[in-house]
């Protein structure tokens, strides 16, 4: 049950899930959505507040996102965030203009006596990273706080409730940016906090079975967290109405096939039957090179093995899947950039052969889902494993799919799983698997030359996935991984470490 919801209009700004997830982890549900949405659409959310998110624009240029004016008249309390403050600023009659000098990172500040900075001693380090600041606010609006170059670091018309500020509480680089964003929810908003996962997985059960009935689901397991997660969760909900199906388009990793049927068939009780695919989505992957073609072709031909597979059970009604809250920003939201399209969002077709698709976990972050397994009983080991791609291995191999070169990756990534695991680091680290670069290079072994492929090794350590930083593996450990594979799996002479964060890059290579 959410009696709170606190929206975030998206201006395009790099932190704006970070904007999202903070609120979340402060108990109020929020939700991201374009800045144009009308008003009579955010009306409908009944919101407690909006945010307005930053933003790469100028509110001079004519590229600017401008939403519409009346939604600071709507009494709803709005807090703007760099380039939302400096929207209202203009919007209201205020004077913005461009910064005799850039404010980018750490920035002491003198706040003033405000609601939104209840609890914070006077002087504090912010954030920014701005080039337009706000020069005189609106009429109206009081100034709350400075620095030594920005003379309107937070502004605010407490008797219409909106704030603005120009630096970035959601960063942790912004001292007391939690108990800002706090602040604004609590004291501002006057919200409850009632969002967990308790109340989620209530509120969920009850929406599966209202829209299901007494019709059937089938839902696709790969055995992440994802899938696992959706699972449980549709199997609580409506029973034996769900069907599981594993299909094993042959892209998954070394024994996971066995290993999925293993524990959620045989261990769990669940009704899952595994159907082997492989063939069929190698034969449409022959020669294709562009990821993206690569995602849109194994979507498409998931949803027709699962069309093909529900002729014979009969009337299904829904089509199941685990997609997650980043799958669907990642996949192009609103106006925002297309990063890259996940098989289960923007690979889908256009006609399918079922009613509707159920996405009970299309709202959450990854840890938010690990939170979900948790509380519905899952084993810690299955709730954290490695997130896995739904294209699996067709995105770690980089260039055309082979089963060549799938066989030469899933030995490789076996070896680095063996070795992170027995030095004890597979808890510490959120994400490690290796990728076979298209690459060939010369080398070595046994006194003769060599000419074959280079691994790449990454492992990241992230909470949601909307960012990560690479991960610090001992070098004894990476050469212990790197003599192993070249070693051990024959067409690798070459292993590499990737030691690039997200962003500026994906956590995935393709």
């Amino acid at each position: 049950m959410r009696k709170n919801v606190v929206l975030v209009l998206d201006f395009g700004g790099q932190y704006n899930q970070l904007i999202v997830r903070r609120i979340r982890d402060m108990g109020v549900y929020s939700e991201l959505i374009p800045y144009s949405t009308e008003v009579e659409k955010i009306l409908s959310f009944s919101p407690s507040g909006i945010v307005l998110t930053g933003g790469p624009n100028s509110v001079f240029s004519k590229e600017s996102l401008i939403m519409d004016p009346r939604i600071l008249d709507l009494g709803i309390p709005v807090l703007g965030i760099c380039y939302g403050a400096q929207l209202i600023a203009h919007l209201k009659g205020g004077e913005v203009k461009h910064a005799p000098t850039k404010e980018y990172g750490k920035c002491p500040m003198r706040a003033l006596p405000s609601p939104l900075f209840k609890g914070i001693p006077e002087k504090s380090t912010v954030w920014m990273s701005h080039t337009d600041y706000v020069a005189v606010p609106p009429d109206g609006y009081a100034v709350i706080a400075d620095t030594d170059t920005c003379p309107v670091a937070a502004f605010e018309d407490a008797v219409h409730t909106v704030y603005g500020v120009q630096f970035h509480p959601e960063v942790v680089h912004t001292e007391y940016g939690n108990q800002i964003l706090r602040n604004f929810l609590y004291e501002i908003c006057r919200a409850e906090g009632n969002w967990n996962m308790s109340n989620f997985i209530g509120d969920m059960v009850d929406r599966i079975r209202a829209k299901v009935g007494d019709r059937k689901v089938l839902l696709a397991m790969s055995g992440g967290v994802d899938s696992a997660v959706a699972a449980t969760l549709m199997h609580k909900a409506i029973g034996k109405n769900l069907k599981c199906v594993l299909v094993d388009h042959g892209l998954m990793r070394k024994g996971e096939a066995d290993e999925v049927v293993a524990v959620f068939r045989d261990g769990l009780g669940m009704n899952l039957e595994k159907i082997d695919a492989s063939e069929r989505f190698l034969k449409k992957l022959e020669g294709v090179t562009d990821p993206e073609s690569k995602r849109k072709i194994i979507g498409a031909e998931f949803i027709r093995v699962f069309e093909d597979y529900g002729k014979t059970l009969g009337k299904v009604g829904f089509l199941a899947q685990g997609t997650i809250y980043p799958d669907v920003i990642e996949s192009g939201f609103g106006k925002a950039a297309l990063i890259k399209s996940h098989h289960n969002v923007g690979g889908l077709p256009g006609v399918i052969d079922f009613d509707e698709i159920i996405e009970p976990l299309r709202d959450l972050f990854k840890d938010e889902v690990r939170k979900v397994g948790l509380e519905l009983g899952l084993d810690k080991k299955i709730v954290m494993r490695q997130p896995f791609p739904g294209p699996g291995l067709a995105v770690r191999v980089l260039g055309a799919v082979t089963r060549e070169k799938l066989e030469i990756l899933r030995e490789a990534d076996a070896i680095m799983r063996e070795e992170i695991a027995f030095n004890g680091l597979d808890g510490d680290i959120w994400q490690y698997f290796a990728v076979l670069t298209d690459m060939r290079s010369v080398g070595v072994m046994g006194d003769m030359r060599t000419y074959d492929y280079t691994v790449a090794l990454r492992a990241v350590n992230s909470v949601d996935a909307m960012s990560a930083d690479w991960a610090r593996i001992p070098y004894e450990v990476l050469a212990k991984i790197s003599t192993r594979i070249v070693n051990e799996v024959n067409g690798v002479n070459r292993v590499v470490y990737d030691i690039t964060s997200k962003p500026p890059a994906t956590i995935e290579w393709e």
